[in-house]
């Protein structure tokens, strides 16, 4: 009786995709994918989402434990730092112009602590630069003191964004220092003599910079009466 013949020869295995495996393929898509998050990383500033600023959201970014701050209704002290010999001078913009409350007097002042570095800063730069555009030839003053970072990196960051308002250079943190700050960005307004109205410990939505800034419009720019619907100062 003849044998049968045996039939050693398997046919191929097929892939997922032409001769390719399922964990072939996912192995190729994780790499991908790792080099397009590492291309990101790299070419991404932080917290940018477009060609301008993020938009607002962060909370505050708090480096210091939270300390009794200057008193709403106290007088603002003079934004004066220290030169290289540890002598008090005026806190100088990133122009190389100094800063003083004192030529202030009778406008509305504005002061934001932040940081190029800092998140919520950088999200919350594009309510600053509306805001203190809406209110610069009302008498409202918005000054940006930058801490303890060069004026050469505030330079960068005005020009990137398209930032008209002062931006003041900190870089000893002195400044910083004398008005109590724990974290970042922590705003001040104060009024046409001087005086701390409201203390806002981080950043701000369109709607508080208006009612914060409208609290503290020079007499002859303020607005009309608020109604009820008008948002108070936070």
């Amino acid at each position: 009786m003849a044998t049968r013949p045996t039939f050693t020869h398997r046919p191929p295995k097929r892939g997922v995709i032409g001769p390719f495996s399922a964990r072939q393929l996912l192995l190729a898509a994780g790499s991908v994918i790792v080099a397009v998050v590492a291309l990101v990383a790299v070419t991404t500033p932080l917290g940018s989402t477009g060609t301008g600023p993020p938009p607002p959201g962060a909370s505050q970014y708090i480096f210091a434990s939270p300390t009794e701050g200057l008193r709403v209704g106290a007088l603002a002290p003079e934004l004066n730092a220290k030169d290289a010999n540890g002598n008090a001078a005026p806190l100088i913009d990133i122009n190389g112009n100094p800063i003083r409350l004192a030529d202030l007097r009778g406008k509305g002042v504005w002061i934001n602590f932040w940081a190029s570095w800092c998140p919520p800063c950088q999200q919350e730069t594009p309510i600053l630069r509306e805001v203190s555009n809406m209110y610069r030839d009302r008498g409202v003053v918005l000054v940006a003191i930058q801490v303890q970072e060069t004026a050469d990196a505030g330079q960068r960051y005005a020009e990137r964004y398209d930032l008209r308002y002062t931006i003041g250079a900190d870089v000893t943190g002195s400044v910083f220092r004398a008005y109590r700050v724990y974290g970042l960005p922590t705003q001040f307004f104060i009024d046409a003599n001087g005086v701390i109205r409201s203390v806002v410990q981080g950043p701000l939505t369109r709607a508080s910079a208006i009612a914060n800034v409208e609290a503290i419009l020079p007499a002859a720019s303020a607005s009309p009466a608020r109604t009820s619907e008008s948002p108070a100062p936070s």
